[in-house]
């Protein structure tokens, strides 16, 4: 008897279509879900990564121009001001204390801070490079922590210092956050990213990714 005769017994035997229907039915809801919940975390990694772009770019930007909220105005760099005299020179705790005085207003620490807040706002608000932002961002907010030394309890002048953490304050989840962003790779959703990840010389040096 031929095979096609007895289609139960056949090793390629399909389910009837009302069966199978009924089958994909149930599981489509289960693979919407997950592809909801995909780009439900897409969205928020890139919401923060636009978000905190923003902030550091607003800070090149007051910095730069002197726009009246942090940076009075006619205090802006342009105006012949120093990005970092004012912070610098007023660290008053911490093993480099002395260090970071000596910075203060120094052209090229001028220059390396304000063009590491311009390159990271940029990175971050684009979705590209944003491994390399991390790690510049990690090693900016590892040096404004040591500026600001939250350990301390006393300035150097004996009076209170106001930490609130001695360990986990703004810039360790500033740096946390560029971490984590760039291993979401949250650049693809709200950005540049995959495109960025297409071109030759970025598929050839993973680390601009």
């Amino acid at each position: 008897m031929a095979v096609h005769e007895h289609p139960q017994r056949h090793p390629g035997f399909h389910l009837p279509s009302s069966r199978r229907n009924r089958t994909t039915s149930a599981r489509e809801p289960a693979v919407s879900e997950r592809t909801g919940t995909r780009a439900g975390r897409a969205y928020a990694f890139a919401s923060l990564r636009l978000l905190i772009g923003f902030a550091f770019l607003w800070a090149f930007l007051d910095k730069t121009f002197g726009v009246g909220y942090a940076t009075p105005s006619g205090k802006g760099w342009i105006d012949g001001g120093s990005p970092t005299q004012g912070f610098l020179s007023s660290v008053a705790a911490g093993p480099m204390e002395s260090t970071f005085h000596g910075w203060a207003g120094d052209t090229w620490a001028n220059w390396l801070f304000m063009l590491g807040l311009l390159g990271i706002g940029i990175a971050l608000i684009a979705g590209v490079a944003l491994r390399f932002a991390a790690v510049a961002g990690t090693l900016m907010m590892a040096l404004m922590w040591i500026a600001e030394w939250p350990p301390a309890k006393t300035l150097s002048d004996g009076s209170p210092s106001l930490s609130t953490n001695p360990l986990v304050e703004y810039h360790v989840i500033y740096a946390v956050a560029l971490i984590a962003l760039a291993a979401a790779a949250a650049g693809d959703a709200l950005g540049l990213g995959r495109r960025w990840a297409k071109l030759p010389f970025v598929s050839r040096n993973g680390w601009l990714r």
